[in-house]
Order: C-alpha cells, then sequence, then structure tokens
C-alpha cells in the first residue's frame, strides 16, 4: 500500500472522528462538504458521456436535504419527491431541450449523492443527549473479567459526552473500514477468482474475507454495546454493511468504467476522489438507519 495512501488516511480519520463527536451542525456541514464534492465529481462523470445535468439545482436541494434531516427527521423522505419535482421543472424550462438523460442522470445524482448519503445524519442525530459512559459497557463483558477483576478498578468512570448515534456511526465506519481492509489484504494474497469485470482486481476471495471480517467486527461491538441476540444482532448487521459496501463499490466502478476514467477525482492523495472512497458509505446509511429502528427493536422485542 503506498504511503501516500496511509498519510492521507492518518490525516482524514482524526477529522472524521471529531465531527462525529461534535455532532449536531459540525457533523452535518462536515457531509455537506462531502455531498458537495462527491456530487461535482458525479457529473463530471456524467458529462463525460455528454449528458447535460442540472447540477448546480441537484446540488443545492441535496444540501436542503441535509439540513432538513437536521431539523426535523421525519421531514426527509418529504424532501424528495418536492426536490425532484424543481430538477424537473429546471430542466423542462430551460433553453436548451433537456433529453431523458438529462433528467434520469440529475434524479440520480439527487439520490445517489444526496438522498442515501442523508442517512448518515439521521443516524447521528439517535438518541442526542444521551451519555455513554465507557465503565458501565466494560463491566458488561465477561470475558474482561475472566482476564482480572474489573471491581478493583470500579473507582475508575470515564464518561463522553457522546450520544448512541455518534457511537451508532463510529461502529457503522469500523464494519466498513473492516470490511475494507479484509478484502484488500485478503484478496492480495489469496486472491484468484476475478469477482466482476467491472472491477478486474477484485476478486471472490476477498469479498468473503471482506463479508467476514465485516460480520466480526458488527458481532464485537453488538456484543460491546449489550444487545439482546447479540451474535444474530451483529451477523445480521454485519452482512447488511458487507453487501451494501461492496455493491457500492462496484456501482461507482461501473460509472467510471462507463466515463473511461481510472478515479473519479484528486482530492485525496493516493485515494483519488471522494466517490473513490466513499463508495462503500453510500448504500450502508439506510440499511443501517433501518436496522437500527426497525430491525433491532423487533429483535429485543422477540427476546
Amino acid at each position: 500500500m503506498p504511503w501516500t495512501r496511509i498519510i492521507s488516511a492518518l490525516l482524514v480519520i482524526p477529522l472524521v472522528l471529531a465531527a462525529i463527536a461534535l455532532g449536531g451542525w459540525a457533523f452535518t456541514a462536515a457531509f455537506a462538504l462531502l455531498v458537495v464534492f462527491g456530487e461535482m465529481e458525479y457529473f463530471a462523470l456524467v458529462r463525460a458521456k455528454e449528458i447535460v445535468p442540472a447540477s448546480k439545482i441537484t446540488i443545492f436541494v441535496s444540501l436542503a436535504l441535509l439540513i432538513v434531516s437536521q431539523i426535523r427527521v421525519d421531514l426527509a423522505d418529504a424532501v424528495i419527491p418536492i426536490a425532484g419535482t424543481f430538477i424537473c421543472f429546471y430542466l423542462l424550462f430551460q433553453p436548451r431541450i433537456a433529453t431523458i438523460s438529462d433528467i434520469s442522470a440529475s434524479i440520480l445524482g439527487l439520490f445517489y449523492g444526496g438522498y442515501l448519503p442523508s442517512f448518515w445524519v439521521r443516524i447521528r442525530g439517535i438518541g442526542d443527549g444521551t451519555i455513554f459512559e465507557v465503565s458501565d459497557r466494560l463491566h458488561q463483558f465477561d470475558f474482561f473479567n475472566q482476564l482480572r477483576n474489573l471491581d478493583q478498578l470500579s473507582w475508575l468512570r470515564i464518561t463522553f459526552p457522546v450520544s448512541s448515534g455518534a457511537v451508532y456511526v463510529v461502529m457503522a465506519f469500523c464494519c466498513i473500514w473492516a470490511s475494507d481492509v479484509g478484502a484488500y489484504i485478503f484478496g492480495k494474497v489469496f486472491g484468484r477468482t476475478r469477482l466482476s469485470d467491472i472491477s478486474p482486481k477484485k476478486t471472490v476471495e476477498g469479498a468473503i474475507a471482506g463479508l467476514l471480517c465485516c460480520c466480526l467486527t458488527a458481532i464485537i461491538w453488538a456484543f460491546s454495546l449489550g444487545w439482546y441476540e447479540w451474535w444474530l444482532s451483529g451477523a445480521i448487521l454485519g452482512l447488511l454493511i458487507g453487501i451494501a459496501g461492496l455493491l457500492g463499490d462496484l456501482t461507482e466502478s461501473m460509472m467510471k468504467r462507463d466515463a473511461g476514467v481510472k478515479d473519479s477525482g484528486q482530492i485525496m492523495p493516493g485515494h483519488g476522489g471522494i466517490l473513490d472512497r466513499a463508495d462503500s458509505y453510500v448504500f450502508t446509511a439506510p440499511l443501517v438507519y433501518y436496522f437500527l429502528t426497525l430491525i433491532l427493536p423487533l429483535v429485543h422485542k422477540a427476546s
């Protein structure tokens, strides 16, 4: 792995964690920057196919969607049809006659670059105001008690003013990172079978290893957070994140291949563009959100 790639990651990760810890408008603003740069890269790919999308209005309504997700998450889904209507109006009444491709690319930009990423803002907003206490979580770890007597450390109490939403975002990011690293390492060492012609460097062995690493990481998190049926909940979450991340990666590779480019941009040395790094996060966000708000409560209720 090139040193520029490692150094870029070491510089970006602390900024990402700081935005997650701060939450609120700081997190939304950080994500807004990613959405703007990501959609600019997406529309550059689109224009390479001689398509003329409504890029400015799409970016504007995507930012409006993030703001609504921060203020009133229950109204966020209502923004989508309204935003789509504005985009169509813009294309229909501009001097140049729009094509089906122009409309489709613009709506896809709203969905792919705005709507799906907005779910990270929704996840971060879960349980705002709740204090996450490390000491309470540590005492739930049976295997820690086998290694040392934590009762002797009862005076130690570490409290972070972080909501459960921040913990969930970090958890999801860790699962994605585990999947990416596992797939990369095992794919390099053991990869023999090509996964898809869309991305020739990806192998079946690497994909399976990445999925297993993602599931293992999710199970560890589920156990540490004291979820009921933690092994099942963690496995389900890991599968969802692993599969969604892989599909997101392949989708972005498909768009780059169609546009005839190697990277979506050059904003991150050694990594390419925002889409090159965020492709695994796009489809993951809504699955994580609905797992936490719909599936997990059902598992807890059944238990």
